[in-house]
């Protein structure tokens, strides 16, 4: 068979730049991070489209922003009509291998996307007994005791050695290209880690970002209040992040699983791996757990991006912004494959070729639900839920108790960046405006700051601009405006 471009889409959960080594940070170690990056290219500010799961992932398939086709939410995924990176792949004689999560697709659109697909969850993923009592002021942390059952019966790695496997039985000569594409599951919480790897880091070594106040959004203070953070250990906070850099380190393994069989399999000559996450995690920041629907810090937003083709120009950083769904574009470029739907992502090909990338180019993420979309908001009573997850006992019952209590502090939110400033506009609540360059970890909201009117304007502005040119999508087909067969009914 000919020899079009194998794809590799490595892609933990939750993992956000700060805490990847390659980007920065000074204690994790990720040696075959560093080592993706070293050989291939590093995109040092890629920015989400959304802060949760399942609409970020919709954003990378498409194109498509959030508002575009409502993909706003946890439940509302691509369906049959919808298009996709992995259908245009599959359509083009693209073996899909899908080992992982799903959060992206409808059940009756999965088939279209993918050969096969499955997550292997026997084990209960990566999950350690809590450590606290429910009457504890910890017990709604996320942090857990370490996963005592080995690193090798997580369900990450049962994916990974699943991923191993098939490159190890693939035929270049007789077999279809192939995308093979991983969704894992850590660091997304339970901040627990295998043994090795969830004390791995000492908590003296780990700088958070402090309690802020004001100038930020009521989402802050109420999930302090509704998990029990408010006046909780710094020690503690500081372990949670130190777990969440072991999780990163154990994800750090896997690829280099996947790396070393590309080796010896010859199969890095011809598969590009492209390395990401859909968003990112508080991990003790701000006295933070988890994510939240309409939060915009950097530490949510920006995920890494590094991208190995081979023949790229190795060890290239492109310091410019861009964005999550860009992913799409570029793969099927690389794969020679033409897009048939009016999308708003760019093709990072030139990139991979040593070129810088756009300075005045803005980022947008946006989130949150309007009051009358009760169906949008967690905890919503007429959804199927589990019963055991609407238990008091359940980690995410204090998210959904906050939601339906306080929809206010997930409401619909906006956020504009350029390399030099952040603007996020919400429809309830605190507006916020960072300069980036003094305070690059956002710690002072200067929105109100007269200093600063002649910049937020200029964001707004830009912010109109952009929903106007992407309010929506025409469809690239025509439809006929006649009768392509008559049919009368006569009164009787």
């Amino acid at each position: 068979m000919s020899k079009k471009m194998n794809f590799i889409f490595f892609f933990p959960d939750e993992m956000r730049a700060e805490s990847v080594s390659c980007y920065g940070h000074p204690k994790v170690k990720m040696p075959n991070y560093d080592r993706v990056a070293k050989e291939g290219v590093r995109f040092d500010k890629c920015f989400v489209q959304h802060p949760v799961c399942s609409p970020s992932r919709c954003c990378l398939m498409t194109g498509w922003y959030p508002h575009v086709h409502g993909h706003r939410t946890l439940w509302h995924l691509l369906r049959s009509h919808e298009p996709s990176m992995l259908k245009y792949l599959k359509q083009a004689s693209y073996q899909i291998r899908w080992f992982g999560k799903n959060d992206v697709f409808a059940s009756d659109f999965l088939d279209v996307n993918a050969d096969t697909y499955g997550n292997k969850n026997s084990t209960g993923g990566h999950k350690g007994d809590n450590i606290f009592d429910i009457k504890d002021q910890g017990y709604y942390t996320f942090l857990k005791d370490s996963y005592n059952k080995g690193v090798e019966n997580t369900n990450d790695m049962q994916n990974v050695k699943c991923a191993v496997d098939f490159l190890n039985s693939y035929d270049e000569e007789n077999d279809k290209p192939f995308m093979l594409y991983l969704p894992l599951s850590m660091p997304h919480p339970p901040y627990s880690a295998p043994n090795e790897y969830h004390n791995m880091y000492d908590i003296d070594d780990i700088e958070l970002r402090p309690y802020i106040k004001d100038g930020k959004p009521d989402f802050h203070k109420l999930i302090r209040k509704y998990r029990n953070l408010e006046s909780i250990p710094k020690e503690l906070l500081k372990k949670i992040q130190a777990v969440y850099l072991g999780m990163n380190s154990c994800m750090d393994s896997m690829l280099g699983m996947l790396l070393d069989a590309l080796d010896q399999t010859g199969l890095s000559e011809n598969t590009t791996v492209i390395v990401s996450s859909d968003h990112g995690d508080f991990a003790g920041d701000y006295g933070l757990v988890e994510k939240w629907p309409s939060a915009m810090s950097d530490v949510i937003t920006r995920v890494p991006l590094i991208i190995r083709m081979p023949g790229n120009k190795a060890n290239h950083v492109v310091n410019e912004q861009v964005e999550l769904f860009d992913i799409m574009p570029t793969v099927l470029e690389l794969g020679g494959i033409e897009c048939k739907h009016t999308h708003f992502a760019r093709s990072l090909v030139e990139q991979l070729n040593g070129a810088s990338g756009d300075a005045d180019r803005y980022v947008f993420t946006e989130g949150g639900y309007d009051d009358h979309e009760l169906n949008c908001f967690e905890g919503y009573v007429g959804r199927n839920y589990n019963p055991n997850k609407m238990t008091s006992a359940n980690d995410y019952y204090p998210k959904r108790m906050q939601q339906q209590e306080h929809p206010e502090s997930v409401c619909r939110t906006t956020m504009i960046r350029s390399l030099d400033h952040k603007l996020v506009r919400r429809t309830n609540g605190c507006n916020e405006l960072y300069d980036l360059n003094k305070d690059p970890k956002e710690l002072y909201n200067c929105y109100n700051d007269e200093s600063y009117n002649k910049i937020r304007n200029e964001l707004e502005m830009k912010m109109l601009d952009w929903y106007i040119h992407t309010a929506d999508v025409v469809p690239m087909d025509d439809d006929n405006r006649g009768f392509e067969h008559e049919k009368w009914e006569l009164d009787k």
